[in-house]
């Protein structure tokens, strides 16, 4: 244990925040760190309880609660408080494969499972709650790059076996990263320019700035893990070819199939998948960092939104922006239509509002589905002067002239159970219309994008993701699949902890073979 009454010396901090009229001003990371002294302090708050729930990842009514990568929380926050860095490294690294990217993007299970959160434990703490689990950890990673602990470590001797990933996101980049440690020959192939998948092209800058993923990228080249870019397997890139050359294949596209409104107007001009949007967003941020990198000048955001409208038609200074999905991507989308100059931001909910308190039906310490206000809405506070999110309401029809959106009508909706089903009814005399000149959809995802998996020959299941037996491997004895392909759209941890089971279960199977 840290320190047996820290939970109790010291009170819960988190890593700051730059006021949101401030950050909005650039597409840069806006959460300073703590010191290093608060931060041991903070891993002082670890009990190492005799059930760390925080790495459990226990199952409770078909819900996990915990880290789903069974990271040694409780050990490293220990190593952490008692100064001892490169401890904490190495017993955070023996289970997360990519820390500086759940460090930033996950909303951490693990806080929400830890004991400190129990409402009778936190009840008892005057500025209680969870530990900073999250915080920490990214503390610990960072430090370990900073002091050069991170370096590279190629394997000592290659098993002679070839491995085929495909797709570079973080289920692709775990099988690969884990594989070539046990010693296998492994080659991602990535439709894209950059390695990352929605590491690199669907989580916005300011969330997760895109050097942090190339640094690790060049970590695993140096380590031997060879990528091929602009490999698109299944049209431009051969997948018998794949399937002649390599003793493995696993299949970590993703699940970027769109789930479209289906509604009238939806082809018109000013309509985007948020999927779509981010991903243009992120390369002009790219684009015009590389532009500027030898005067170290940081690009401005008009910069950014000239380069938008001319390379992909979106306009998004002064315009009218409806976004359809109130979750992350649809936060991202609100965060990033800010940053761009947006006359307004609407942000439409299909769902009722969630409550400001745990109901009874969802306890400690599954997760909780309660109001947050996240950065994206934050935002929208300060600058509008109003919350962007509209709840239990969804678009009807999209207006246009000439081809191009002027409005969307709307209507409020409610879930009834009809005939024993549960459907969607709409409230009569609720339709109201909303100026919109750009619309973003982010409603989800319906499953993969067919195209690989059928190339592979492969079953897709009723979700669209790719059908697996005994665990992750296809109805083909050497493809393996991992990740959002395999079990829907999900979260970064979650898709890494996918690819390291799905490695284990390809190093078992070539090994044994």
């Amino acid at each position: 244990m840290a320190k047996a009454t820290g939970f109790m010396d010291y009170k819960r901090i988190e890593n700051g925040n730059i006021a949101p009229l401030e950050r909005i001003k650039n597409f840069r990371e806006f959460h300073p760190k703590l010191d290093e002294k608060t931060r041991r302090e903070q891993a002082a708050r670890c009990m190492n309880c005799g059930v760390p729930m925080c790495q459990s990842a226990l199952k409770l009514k078909g819900m996990v609660t915990g880290c789903p990568l069974h990271n040694y929380i409780p050990e490293w926050n220990d190593a952490l408080f008692n100064g001892q860095f490169d401890m904490a490294a190495w017993r955070l690294l023996k289970t997360s494969s990519f820390p500086e990217f759940t460090g930033r993007v996950c909303p951490a299970l693990c806080e929400k499972a830890c004991n400190c959160g129990n409402p009778v434990v936190e009840a008892g703490q005057e500025g209680g709650g969870p530990v900073t689990v999250h915080d920490n950890e990214l503390f610990i990673i960072e430090k370990a790059f900073e002091t050069g602990y991170m370096k590279p470590q190629p394997p000592a001797k290659r098993s002679g076996k070839k491995i085929a990933v495909i797709g570079a996101g973080p289920a692709g980049l775990a099988a690969a990263d884990s594989l070539n440690r046990r010693g296998h020959s492994v080659t991602v192939f990535e439709r894209e320019d950059k390695a990352g998948g929605l590491l690199m092209y669907g989580i916005p800058n300011m969330k997760l700035d895109k050097k942090i993923v190339d640094r690790r990228i060049a970590l695993m080249k140096a380590e031997g893990v060879e990528f091929v870019f602009n490999a698109d397997v299944g049209r431009s890139t051969s997948a018998d070819h794949i399937l002649n050359q390599y003793d493995a294949v696993a299949l970590c596209c993703g699940a970027k199939k769109a789930r479209a409104l289906n509604v009238k107007g939806e082809d018109s001009l000013g309509v985007f998948f948020a999927v779509d949007f981010l991903k243009s967003v992120t390369k002009c941020v790219i684009a015009t960092q590389e532009a500027l990198s030898t005067i170290d000048m940081e690009p401005a955001n008009e910069q950014i939104g000239q380069m938008l409208l001319d390379r992909w038609g979106i306009a998004v200074k002064g315009k009218h922006v409806v976004i359809v999905g109130g979750g992350d991507t649809g936060n991202d989308c609100t965060g990033s239509a800010i940053r761009l100059g947006a006359e307004s931001v609407t942000q439409i909910e299909i769902m009722p509002c969630p409550p400001e308190k745990r109901a009874s039906n969802n306890p400690w310490p599954e997760w909780p589905k309660v109001l947050k206000v996240d950065y994206g809405a934050e935002e929208s506070i300060a600058k509008f002067g109003h919350d962007p999110r509209i709840y239990e309401t969804t678009v009807k029809e999209i207006i246009s002239e000439d081809g191009k959106i002027t409005a969307v009508r709307t209507v409020q909706v409610e879930f009834q159970m009809i005939d024993g089903k549960r459907q969607l009814v709409e409230r009569s005399d609720t339709e109201e219309t909303l100026p919109c000149d750009l619309l973003l959809i982010a409603a989800g995802f319906t499953g993969c994008e067919e195209y690989t998996a059928q190339a592979f020959n492969v079953e897709l299941g009723p979700r669209g993701t790719v059908a697996s037996k005994d665990g992750y491997v296809t109805r083909l004895e050497k493809v393996f699949t991992a990740g959002d392909m395999h079990r829907g759209q999900s979260l970064v941890v979650w898709a890494i902890s996918e690819g390291r089971e799905c490695a284990r279960q390809i190093d078992d199977f070539l090994m044994k073979g």
